[in-house]
């Protein structure tokens, strides 16, 4: 396929009272809901962290602190028929504004979609109660073993 290339990009886990922030999507050629953490494509000659803090200031706004990075991932998966290849750095911060913590929903601002979304707070398990998948893959294993080690 032209222009396939391995894709770095960083997401970044805010947590708060058992939940993570999430947007949830939808693949309609393969009927598959899934969700992921807030993030995007590391540009090049930018850090991952430094990507991470600019992603979330281009995606709503806000800056981030405590920034720690607890994972790397390879993610492969196809998205409405076309192959993907990630590097996916797994981050984990916390909002600078606290206020956030106590909203239910973040309105998001995602510029290669030219759109706005909902990121929601939601725990692993209504995650899996609504047949919902995290990704990118294994991304659910990490996060029990970030919160079993802290």
């Amino acid at each position: 396929m032209d222009g396939e290339r391995i894709r770095p990009i960083v997401i970044c886990l805010f947590s708060h009272g058992g939940r993570i922030l999430v947007s949830q999507s939808h693949d309609p050629a393969k009927q598959d809901y899934f969700c992921r953490p807030l993030g995007g494509g590391i540009e090049f000659g930018e850090r991952s962290r430094d990507a991470v803090r600019r992603e979330v200031r281009e995606e709503i706004g806000v800056e981030i602190e405590n920034l720690e990075l607890i994972g790397v991932l390879e993610n492969l998966f196809t998205y409405v028929g076309r192959r993907w290849h990630e590097i996916v750095f797994v981050y984990d911060a916390e909002f600078v504004d606290k206020s956030l913590y106590g909203r239910d929903e973040i309105v998001y601002h995602e510029l290669e979609l030219a759109g706005d979304f909902v990121a929601r707070w939601r725990s692993l398990a209504e995650i899996e109660a609504d047949n919902v998948r995290l990704v990118p893959e294994g991304l659910t294993g990490l996060l029990k073993v970030s919160t079993t080690a802290g």
